[in-house]
């Protein structure tokens, strides 16, 4: 039965046989690590300069192209923060692929490190670089349609406390690129992203905006809070059924009962977003003060040191630890062993065997 985290679309066909592959003449694929939407994501490597990068794979033969699309995404987004870096994109014998900036762990990944439960600063901190992140796609006309934590991937090195946005393959403009007008409502839509995050409109059939990605935020960030949402684990006899359950129990669960544990903000963020009409331009400043009221009042610091920031700084010093008494095993282990025995003794001795053995036979 399919996951109600892993996002609607066509299946996709078999892995394709990467290994060693030379992409755009200067990258080497490594090893596969994970998947997008419609195509398969590997490690490689420059060949120039020695940088890792993520190279996103697609068949010649997809039957529902999309690469390219993603890929034009990408150098609109160049100049925003929060978005990785495009480094290539072409064509080669069996598949066109994708070269980008090679990211952190994704949300998703560092929930489970820190068992499925993020700190209310964790939290906070990270709302206000998603709505930052979100502001930034939808100003240059675009909607995401998937948003969930595994599209969410924390930077490397400097950048190891900024949030990433990834994977356009689903997203959308909401604008024309010339007239600037809103696309149309409409109601016989399928639905497109993740059933878990969707918005109540997109289960409905509702044309997206930018109303439905501000509501996956927000089933996001109560995810974050709660561990699991009310509309986790339920299961039927077709997907079909199972997708209409989950949103009889999103309609049916009052926002004040998901939000009851938690300050209020969250249950007004989510009001505002589900309020909002289908063209409307959402307030991301309003939001982003709104939750930033709340951490000066709760007297928390947007210091980028998230929950998993803690943990990691403990297992790096447990490492270097195993480390030390590794290296100290080793250097025992060396000191214990005999001393070596001289190449020459040793041929030495094989000649005086040989002396001794020809002597004998003479005798």
């Amino acid at each position: 039965m399919m996951q109600d985290n892993s996002p609607t679309g066509r299946t996709r066909k078999a892995t394709l046989p990467m290994d060693r592959q030379l992409v755009g003449g200067k990258y080497r694929v490594v090893r596969r690590i994970g998947s997008g939407s419609f195509g398969d994501i590997y490690l490689g490597v420059c060949l120039k300069d020695a940088s890792e990068v993520a190279i996103k794979v697609e068949r010649n033969e997809a039957k529902y192209p999309q690469l390219a699309y993603e890929a034009k995404v990408y150098q609109k987004l160049e100049r925003c923060p929060g978005f990785p870096t495009l480094k290539h994109y072409g064509s080669e014998e069996h598949y066109k692929a994708m070269v980008i900036e090679l990211l952190g762990p994704s949300l998703e990944e560092l929930f489970s490190i820190c068992k499925r439960r993020f700190s209310m600063k964790t939290v906070l901190m990270l709302t206000d670089q998603l709505l930052c992140r979100l502001e930034s796609l939808h100003n240059l006309g675009f909607i995401h349609r998937d948003i969930k934590p595994d599209n969410f991937l924390m930077g490397m090195g400097k950048q190891d406390h900024k949030l990433f946005l990834i994977d356009f393959g689903l997203s959308k403009r909401y604008v024309d690129a010339e007239s600037r007008l809103h696309i149309p409502i409409r109601k016989d839509r399928s639905l497109t992203g993740t059933v878990r995050y969707a918005s109540i409109n997109a289960q409905k059939g509702i044309e997206q905006s930018r109303r439905d990605d501000l509501e996956s935020m927000c089933h996001c960030l109560m995810y974050f809070n709660l561990g699991r949402l009310p509309w986790q684990g339920i299961t039927a006899a077709s997907k079909a059924q199972k997708y209409e359950k989950i949103l009889e129990k999103k309609c049916s669960t009052k926002i004040e009962d998901l939000c009851k544990s938690f300050p209020t903000e969250f249950a007004v963020v989510m009001k505002y977003v589900r309020c909002m009409r289908f063209n409307e331009d959402p307030d991301y400043t309003y939001m982003r003060k709104l939750f930033g009221l709340l951490s000066r009042n709760l007297n928390l610091k947007y210091d980028n040191i998230f929950d998993w920031s803690q943990l990691r700084k403990q297992n790096l010093e447990r490492q270097r630890e195993r480390d030390q008494v590794r290296a100290r095993e080793i250097t025992e282990a060396r000191l214990s062993l005999p001393k070596k025995i001289e190449l020459s003794s040793v041929l030495k001795c094989s000649h005086c065997v040989g002396d001794v053995s020809t002597d004998s036979k003479r005798k």
